[in-house]
């Protein structure tokens, strides 16, 4: 538990460099939306990266061509999945959440909120994290994919497009 070697520490910095800059090489060429904000499916690709790159640093019985080739089909799987989910409603419905109206128009939606674990709460402090002190000046609290809630402020103007695709919200046209 508590050996020392010189040798062990060199192994793990060699490969913890090679396989840094391995991953960050495979970050960059598929792009951007590898990096951005998580939606669950996202996460368990990131939480499955980071998992095996601490395998590959550690476990000296896996070699930094098997550590890259892990890593590269990892990042390569959410490259197809998330390519996939443009180009197919069905999967993008297996692997991603609906937006989901939490307040419209003055009504909390309950069965919504308890369905997401979300409690009113939550929704005040969002609502209080973009500057608004009552919810008198809110048109509506949406839960993102990614687990943040946008809020809409009131307008003037009776346009709703961002609440297109929001389950829940049935459009006054």
């Amino acid at each position: 538990m508590f050996s020392f070697s010189w040798p062990s520490i060199g192994r793990v910095v060699l490969i913890g460099i090679l396989a840094y800059i391995s991953l960050i090489v495979l970050l960059r060429i598929t792009g951007k939306r590898t990096l951005t904000k998580l939606n669950a499916f996202d996460l368990v690709v990131t939480v499955a990266i980071g998992s095996t790159l601490a395998t590959i640093l550690l476990n000296q019985k896996v070699s930094i061509f098997q550590g890259v080739t892990a890593l590269a089909t990892l990042v390569f799987l959410q490259f197809i999945f998330a390519w996939s989910s443009i180009r197919s409603a069905f999967i993008n419905r297996l692997i991603k959440a609906e937006p989901k109206l939490l307040f419209y128009q003055g009504r909390f939606f309950e069965q919504e909120m308890e369905k997401e674990r979300i409690q009113r709460i939550e929704v005040f402090q969002a609502v209080r994290n973009q500057g608004l002190a009552s919810m008198d000046m809110v048109e509506a609290v949406i839960l993102e994919t990614d687990g943040s809630m946008s809020i809409l402020k009131k307008t003037r103007n009776d346009s709703h497009d961002t609440l297109e695709n929001v389950k829940g919200f049935d459009s006054p046209s």
